[in-house]
């Protein structure tokens, strides 16, 4: 400041005092400012801290809050797809541990898929029938019958031999080869003899028929012979044997006078007799006539 030297000395002092009092002020309130700023940054330092912590728990509380109930059931992360419904089924599933020593047991249920009471009788009552009728036929499988007992009989005549089909005495000769029928000739001889009479192969040949119901010919057995054929094929019929007596079947060989079954009359007979017939290349010959060539 530029201070006049021609100015009196009072003004001078006069200047100075309000100069003074000003420069006073002005420390006066910088003194009285200077402690505020010394003290708000200690109390921001504090304050600061304090709620950065707090805002670190609220998000600490807020990530646990939402992370340890997806860690406790194993549930997938934010950014994982959806479950599907067989891995929620999956992760519910129980499962059960046993001991390497156990044994397991089959257990055992019926078969009946009835759904009343009536009903579960009913099949009870089937299965028991079943059960009867199989032990019936294996008792009747079991017991000799006349048949098995008789195919075990010595034959009547040696190999090679040509017989009777019925043993001396034991028939009566009825109706013989191109007797009248209705319609037809009968192709064959009659041997009328009581039900269960024996009957015998002829000779020796091979079975080619063994049926229950042959035709009108009922329970009946053919032989083919290939020794006595020579160029042509012979074979020996026996028609209307007794039920359930035919010793032999198909495929199996016998020889001369071996038992065959028993006389019957099984078929289109109004009799018991046997119906034998002889054929030459499968055509009816008049058995009576060969037998009388060759029979010895």
């Amino acid at each position: 400041m530029h201070v006049n030297a021609d100015e009196p000395t009072h003004g001078a002092e006069a200047w100075r005092k309000p100069l003074a009092a000003e420069i006073e002020q002005t420390e006066t309130s910088v003194d009285t400012r200077t402690p505020k700023r010394a003290k708000n940054p200690v109390s921001r330092s504090v304050v600061r801290p304090i709620r950065t912590f707090a805002v670190l728990a609220a998000v600490g509380a807020l990530v646990t809050a939402i992370a340890l109930p997806a860690l406790a059931t194993g549930a997938a992360p934010a950014t994982a797809s959806p479950a599907t419904a067989q891995q929620i089924a999956a992760g519910h599933a129980q499962s059960i541990v046993v001991a390497s020593e156990a044994t397991a047991v089959a257990g055992t249920r019926g078969s009946f898929t009835a759904t009343t009471p009536q009903e579960i009788e009913q099949k009870k009552a089937e299965a028991a029938a079943v059960a009867a009728a199989k032990a019936a036929a294996e008792a009747a499988a079991a017991k000799p019958t006349v048949a098995s007992v008789r195919s075990n009989m010595a034959p009547i005549a040696n190999p090679g031999q040509v017989i009777y089909p019925m043993a001396a005495g034991s028939y009566t000769l009825s109706d013989g080869f191109g007797a009248a029928r209705s319609g037809r000739s009968h192709m064959g001889q009659d041997f009328a003899a009581p039900i269960g009479t024996p009957i015998y192969a002829a000779a020796d040949g091979c079975v080619t028929i063994s049926e229950s119901s042959y035709g009108g010919y009922g329970e009946t057995i053919e032989l083919a012979h290939p020794a006595l054929s020579g160029s042509a094929a012979i074979s020996t019929l026996y028609g209307h044997m007794n039920y359930g007596s035919r010793a032999v079947g198909v495929g199996q060989c016998v020889t001369a006078g071996q038992y065959l079954g028993e006389v019957g009359n099984t078929g289109w007979v109004s009799g018991s007799c046997l119906h034998f017939e002889v054929l030459v290349n499968n055509t009816e010959i008049d058995p009576l006539a060969w037998l009388q060539v060759n029979v010895r």
